[in-house]
């Protein structure tokens, strides 16, 4: 199975898996990305993944990701930055992750999408927030957007430093962020997305943690891993 969804969002979108494609180990087998990997191998897991969406490579938008909350509006290719936003059709913009989180964003009545790339650092610095931001100058009503977060490293399994803990109280984010050093980032993303306005009933989370045999983790991996991709496109 490549693409897990959500179910609050209709525009054509997947959260992948690292199954179906053709990637050896340690990649094995759906890579789509990362530069160790043989690049033939991603660009097939990439042309057999996408095609199952009815997507093909010439129409992605996606992104060179530096762990920033820089927004990019979509143009085909790569830029550099963390998140992406379009109000264009047949345009698909896709965010990379092992460990990070992949978050979705649909404005189905004004026809405008995002997708963000959020690790602690992201997160941290609000990039939710950014792209929601940039979705709102391209058109889109904060009611109308709903919010998809795919597959991440779940709290039990992400113990960070006393440091970055002190960072998410430093920039006020709520204490059930946190457990000890065990920092929680479905639910910083979450309460980011809330405290814009995005209704609760429009957030869908897939809560899966990324060290589950179905993903690739960067953690779990000790850094020699694949990566998964999580793609949105208005048809």
């Amino acid at each position: 199975m490549y693409w897990l969804k959500s179910s609050n969002i209709h525009a054509t979108h997947g959260f992948s898996t690292r199954n179906g494609g053709v990637s050896l180990a340690p990649f094995h087998s759906l890579n789509l990305g990362g530069t160790e990997d043989l690049p033939e191998h991603i660009s097939e897991n990439r042309r057999r993944a996408l095609s199952d969406l009815g997507i093909e490579m010439n129409q992605v938008s996606y992104l060179n990701q530096i762990h920033s909350n820089l927004v990019c509006q979509a143009i085909i290719g790569k830029q550099t930055g963390d998140a992406l936003v379009t109000n264009k059709k047949n345009v698909a913009i896709a965010v990379g992750a092992a460990d990070c989180y992949p978050v979705l964003f649909s404005d189905e009545k004004n026809g405008v999408i995002g997708a963000a790339h959020c690790g602690w650092k992201g997160t941290l610095n609000r990039i939710v927030k950014n792209t929601l931001h940039e979705m709102i100058v391209l058109g889109a009503g904060i009611e109308h957007i709903k919010v998809a977060i795919g597959q991440g490293i779940s709290q039990q399994n992400y113990e960070v430093s006393e440091e970055v803990i002190d960072q998410f109280k430093t920039n006020r984010f709520s204490d059930y962020c946190w457990n000890a050093r065990y920092l929680n980032l479905l639910e910083a993303n979450r309460s980011v997305a809330l405290e814009c306005g995005i209704k609760s009933d429009h957030i869908w989370a897939m809560s899966r943690c990324t060290t589950e045999s179905d993903f690739f983790s960067y953690r779990r991996d000790a850094g020699k891993t694949g990566r998964m991709w999580a793609v949105i496109m208005m048809k």
